[in-house]
């Protein structure tokens, strides 16, 4: 366990060197909100607070998933500074290495995440701390989602140039069919059935059924599925961890 919290605390000290990567981090979430929220208002939304109220749990998870995925790109880095070679011949076990960068990565997303809960209030949300709490929670779950993903996708590139655009070219997707921005029972069914293996689709109607108390794809179908999710991709991330080539 020492080994694990040894590799999370390098990686937060490296994130909180660069306080700009952090005011940046928060630039396209509020983006969404404020900008496209405030053109995009309606009625429509009005049972929860309008539009800017719908989109909120999505710019969350919008806020997680860039977040655990520009974590990522620390273990490329790391590759090639030679930093993860070095792990790799030391006597900490690689299970520790995976253990320690998926950790690492899910609490700077969750905390970044976090950040944007104090506009809340802004756009008509309160937040009691029963259900605080229950988001606070659903963050952390998805946030452990998003960097176990995040690992898994970034461990076989050798180049920080070229990770960061593939990863960009498959979040915007995921993203846009999670029903961030609308509701998936409105889209056509193609995009229905996307959704359906779309994880963050699962994390925003998880935290969005904690703030409205309801739930569009029932809670304990979300949770297995982002279980499902974070196993197999934790698997992948320890399995590649340890090849020289990977």
């Amino acid at each position: 366990m020492s080994d694990v919290l040894a590799i999370v605390w390098f990686d937060l000290k490296r994130f909180w060197a660069s306080p700009l990567r952090i005011l940046f981090g928060l630039t396209q979430p509020l983006l969404y909100l404020f900008v496209l929220g405030a053109a995009l208002r309606s009625g429509t939304y009005a049972e929860i607070g309008g539009y800017q109220a719908y989109i909120f749990p999505g710019v969350v998870g919008l806020s997680l998933m860039f977040t655990a995925i520009s974590a990522a790109v620390g273990i490329v880095h790391d590759r090639q500074t030679g930093f993860l070679n070095a792990l790799l011949v030391s006597p900490v076990r690689r299970v520790d290495i995976a253990l320690g960068k998926i950790g690492s990565g899910a609490l700077l997303a969750w905390i970044q995440a976090l950040l944007l809960l104090p506009f809340s209030p802004a756009i008509g949300i309160g937040l009691t701390a029963p259900r605080l709490a229950l988001l606070v929670a659903a963050m952390a779950f998805a946030a452990l989602v998003f960097s176990a993903l995040g690992l898994a996708l970034a461990l076989p590139f050798r180049s920080v140039i070229v990770f960061p655009v593939v990863s960009n070219t498959l979040l915007l997707p995921m993203f846009f069919l999670s029903g961030g921005l609308y509701p998936l029972d409105l889209a056509p069914d193609w995009i229905r059935a996307a959704a359906a293996f779309d994880p963050a689709a699962y994390g925003v109607d998880l935290m969005r059924g904690v703030l409205t108390t309801q739930f569009a794809i029932a809670p304990s179908r979300s949770i297995a599925a982002l279980a499902a999710c974070l196993a197999a991709a934790g698997w992948l991330v320890v399995r590649r961890i340890g090849r020289r080539d990977a």
